[in-house]
């Protein structure tokens, strides 16, 4: 009907470099369809690329580099203030339902045991120990200075494991990152792209409908 504006219909679709090769480069070749807000994501594309390939091995590099310092002074610590001291069983262990099978062979339960602290008081505790120990066997426990049974020093493979998660935890943030940066600037430049659009079709549209 003459008179009314027809809406206005959003620009068309980035092109497809997967269905078109050629096309992969297309916000940097001049064409037609090319907008400046493409030549501008594409540059903000290659930014965020390039620091991606920068920061996520230095990242890497330097939250492994720290974490490792970090678990090397917490096991040395570790070391210094844990000692190994034997303990007797206050009771039998639990037998095994499988004496002698794979699963009892890594089954430890909790025990209760006597063990002389540092500070030459008789102390009891809790740990694992293998099933079936009777009581008053003898086992060796880690003690910290507190006289408490403790976990042992940390080894050179737990400092290895901790530092290798630390990295890869952060070469993983800067990528994801850079990801979501890529993801917010698309976007703010399609909202963009399209109120630019609608204001060009609401000062072309009148002109059309003038006609019958």
């Amino acid at each position: 009907m003459a008179g009314e504006i027809p809406p206005a219909q959003p620009p068309p679709a980035a092109p497809d470099p997967g269905r078109h090769p050629h096309l992969l480069l297309w916000q940097w070749r001049r064409n037609p369809l090319r907008r400046r807000t493409d030549r501008l994501q594409a540059w903000v594309a290659l930014g965020l690329l390039l620091a991606v390939l920068v920061g996520a091995p230095a990242a890497m590099f330097a939250v492994g580099d720290a974490a490792h310092r970090h678990y090397r002074g917490v096991a040395e610590h570790e070391s210094e203030t844990r000692d190994h001291r034997p303990a007797v069983l206050m009771y039998d262990a639990p037998r095994h339902p499988e004496p002698g099978s794979d699963e009892a062979k890594e089954t430890r339960y909790a025990v209760k045991v006597r063990f002389t602290g540092p500070d030459g008081r008789t102390r009891t505790g809790e740990t694992d120990v293998e099933p079936g120990l009777p009581a008053e066997s003898t086992v060796l426990v880690w003690v910290d200075g507190a006289g408490k049974i403790t976990e042992p020093p940390l080894t050179a493979e737990q400092i290895r494991s901790r530092t290798m998660g630390w990295a890869i935890l952060a070469f993983l943030g800067v990528v994801l990152t850079g990801l979501a940066a890529h993801a917010v600037t698309g976007l703010v430049l399609r909202r963009r792209n399209l109120a630019g659009w609608d204001a060009a079709w609401a000062a072309t549209a009148p002109r059309w409908s003038r006609y019958p």
